[in-house]
């Protein structure tokens, strides 16, 4: 019976040492799976943060990894990696594991049983961090630049603002400092009473609104922290942030910077070309 791969990422670990416990052959190279690892993956139902990459080194031989990303095997020893897992994470009858993905030859001595190092890219992941980071807390602000426009109760965000991020949001994708969100402004929002009309008429303001309020929180330097449930890449982790409005929390399988004192600045802007569509891009500049 395999046992779910044990994560340190969220306390912002980046190096670590494990047994290998699966080489899967996949294409032109392999999937390894290792009992403890410090690598983020990429999450198959919700992809928004990048697994890491880095390296793993086994006997000497450092092999290159490409990427990390979720894997896991059936109660009935089906093995499936990423976007072919056909369940969503955390379902019974599975076990839940993290993947490293690899290119190209894979050395004899990367095999069942061995003594793994694994190193994630560590200047990458930070930047992934600041993005993710970043992502929340512009959400947070767009929630509340637009929560005079709903007629009706749309449920509360992790600051008891209306919650446009969680009806709304279709698409969150992470990249290093910085993330793009696509928000579904159809028929269903404006049943739900949401202003769609007054929206495009005041975009401008509302991302001012937005970008100023991204200002006061960065001065106010919040924490930022991860809070995990247990130690396994199921387990439930939880980001909370001190925000001057008061703390945060949103559940959440990412990485983040320890502060928003990270930042020298985060801003937004908001396009709405398709007026069915509110794309948010937000651009994260990095303290000195």
């Amino acid at each position: 019976m395999s046992t779910p791969t044990i994560v340190t990422f969220a306390d912002g670990t980046v190096a670590g040492e494990g047994i290998v416990t699966r080489v899967e052959s996949v294409g032109d190279g392999a999937v390894v799976v290792v009992d403890t690892t410090p690598f983020h993956p990429v999450d198959h139902t919700w992809p928004d943060q990048p697994g890491d990459s880095g390296t793993i080194t086994v006997a000497g031989d450092a092999v290159a990894v490409t990427e990390a990303l979720m894997a896991a095997i059936s109660d009935e020893g089906e093995f499936a990696v990423g976007s072919e897992i056909p369940v969503k994470r955390g379902a019974e009858g599975w076990t839940w594991l993290v993947g490293h993905r690899i290119e190209g030859a894979v050395p004899a001595s990367l095999v069942e049983g061995a003594q793994a190092e694994l190193a994630v890219d560590g200047a990458r992941r930070v930047e992934l961090s600041r993005g993710h980071t970043a992502c929340h807390v512009a959400s947070l602000a767009l929630d509340l630049a637009l929560s005079d426009l709903w007629r009706k109760d749309p449920g509360e965000d992790a600051l008891g603002n209306p919650d446009f991020e969680g009806r709304a949001n279709q698409s969150s994708r992470i990249h290093e400092d910085g993330a793009v969100d696509e928000y579904r402004l159809g028929k269903s929002l404006r049943r739900a009473g949401f202003d769609t009309e007054t929206l495009a008429a005041t975009l401008a303001d509302r991302a001012a609104q937005v970008n100023d309020r991204l200002a006061a929180w960065i001065a106010s330097g919040a924490t930022s922290r991860i809070e995990a449930e247990g130690p396994t890449i199921v387990d439930r982790r939880r980001w909370h942030c001190a925000l001057p409005e008061g703390e945060a929390v949103i559940l959440c399988g990412g990485t983040h910077v320890d502060s928003l004192a990270a930042f020298a600045s985060i801003t937004v802007s908001l396009d709405l070309s398709d007026p069915q569509l509110l794309v948010m891009t937000t651009v994260a500049t990095p303290a000195r």
